[in-house]
């Protein structure tokens, strides 16, 4: 997808273990890509650098930015910060969950509400949408007509609250209060699995 600012969209698809209560599970993890053929921003660091340098392709990293700090949106992001030289960004309201995978190394730069990221002309506003995780966070680019929702709202309703620190009214606190008020065309861009828009979650959401 592209906008007017020149920013498109690249998706890639990596594959991994997500560890939960000493039970390890296989997942899909979908790692988002703004920017042009010049600059790019990575959305999440799930499982290993290697595909996600190659998504990449060269380009000059503006940031990694990461929805939360569930280790399979994080295990690569050390990693991928010394392979492209780009600084993480992360939300300190989830540090004890980037601890457990990262203890000898921290993020650069904290992640608030109403952040803001600018890449090829478009620009993205963190949204901290809690609930799934206590700092888990999306981005919204109304240029690309986009909000990238890390697991905070999927096809299908709300993100899973079975994890560590998750809870169910609070993320669908935060949906109805952030997300859903967003332009039903809005498409939601998620960390598993196929897009979906506003519009249609609003009835999955309860």
């Amino acid at each position: 997808m592209t906008s007017t600012s020149g920013a498109r969209i690249d998706k890639a698809v990596i594959s991994g273990v997500f560890s939960l209560d000493g039970q390890d599970f296989d997942v899909d993890n979908n790692v988002w890509l703004v920017g042009d053929d010049d600059e790019v921003l990575v959305i999440d660091a799930p499982h290993r650098a290697e595909p996600i340098v190659a998504a990449i392709g060269g380009r000059k990293v503006a940031a990694i930015v990461l929805t939360h700090g569930h280790n399979d949106h994080i295990t690569a992001a050390v990693a991928l910060r010394e392979a492209v030289d780009a600084p993480i960004w992360f939300n300190p309201a989830d540090r004890m969950l980037w601890d457990m995978v990262h203890a000898d190394s921290s993020p650069d730069a904290e992640i608030a509400d109403g952040t803001r990221f600018g890449v090829a002309g478009t620009t993205l506003r963190a949204l901290h949408t809690p609930g799934h995780s206590p700092g888990s966070t999306c981005l919204h680019a109304p240029d690309l007509n986009t909000v990238f929702t890390g697991d905070t709202l999927f096809c299908g309703g709300p993100g899973a609250t079975g994890r560590s620190f998750s809870d169910k009214p609070t993320i669908l606190s935060s949906i109805t209060g952030r997300l859903l008020s967003l332009p039903g065309g809005t498409v939601v861009r998620t960390g598993h699995g196929d897009d979906t828009t506003i519009a249609a979650e609003k009835d999955n959401i309860h």
